[in-house]
């Protein structure tokens, strides 16, 4: 049987190679977009598969409109995949405010106004696969991604709490944290006007940049489509080589609350 996805951010990146990947093997998308020309051609192609909707995922009604849209036209809603987002690049010193709580607004509020707009169809159905698109940022961080960083831990603890919520009423949620891939990500990146202070730390970084693979978008999409045709899909999913890297930040954690846990003990009850 065909699923029926709801994905933002399905002009470009990770949003637009599996809504296409879906499309292909012949279920149904509601693309949402904040440019309808970027799936102009998708649309031409698959045709009735496609239901393209107009969406700025920080129009806290109009997500709630075209879900209840999205919910007429194809009857059910069974993958939403929030894919909408973009990166703040920066030291926490040299970014404004209200670029820090614009890049929340969509990647933390956006995927939260999206989730509830579609529980109570999921809830009615009694079934559906929500898929939060996370990040390895959203396990570990470095200079000059903090806020961009926190977005995306926000969204570990969310779909974490969401996940004990609604899985009694046969809907499921996977966390999706994808390493470092050669997407369309730059484009809609933002940068902080730099502080001089901070250029050793930006060097440092380019210079760890030089030494990382990016991983190929499409093998993206076979672990996606086998995550969504899964019966006990896990919490989250990897996508890359990142384990090892998320393993050491892990042993670390553990190893700093090793080292203080007589502190924390006695902070406990004196």
């Amino acid at each position: 049987m065909s699923k029926i996805w709801f994905i933002t951010g399905a002009g470009r990146g990770f949003g637009r190679l599996w809504a296409e990947g879906a499309l292909a093997r012949g279920d149904k998308v509601v693309a949402a977009v904040r440019n309808l020309d970027a799936i102009a051609d998708m649309v031409s192609t698959y045709g009735d598969q496609v239901l393209p909707l107009r969406l700025d995922v920080t129009d806290r009604d109009a997500v709630f409109e075209a879900v209840a849209t999205a919910h007429a036209h194809f009857g059910r809603l069974d993958i939403i995949l929030s894919n909408a987002g973009y990166g703040l690049m920066g030291t926490v010193e040299e970014l404004k405010i209200a670029d820090m709580r614009a890049v929340f607004e969509t990647n933390v509020f956006g995927t939260i106004s999206l989730v509830q707009a579609a529980l109570p169809f999921l809830r009615a159905q009694g079934s559906g696969h929500i898929l939060p698109v996370s990040s390895v940022a959203g396990l570990h961080t470095f200079p000059t991604v903090a806020i961009y960083a926190a977005t995306k831990f926000a969204i570990e603890g969310f779909a974490e709490g969401l996940a004990a919520e609604v899985g009694a009423f046969g809907i499921k949620t996977t966390l999706i944290e994808p390493g470092a891939y050669a997407t369309e990500f730059g484009t809609s990146l933002q940068v902080a006007e730099p502080i001089a202070a901070y250029d050793n730390v930006r060097d440092d970084l380019a210079q760890l940049m030089t030494t990382i693979v990016f991983g190929d978008p499409a093998a993206t999409w076979p672990a996606i489509a086998k995550l969504v045709d899964s019966d006990n899909p896990p919490l989250r999913l990897l996508l890359g080589d990142g384990l090892p890297l998320v393993r050491h930040v892990y042993d670390e954690r553990m190893k700093t609350w090793e080292a203080w846990e007589d502190v924390s003990k006695a902070a406990h009850r004196g």
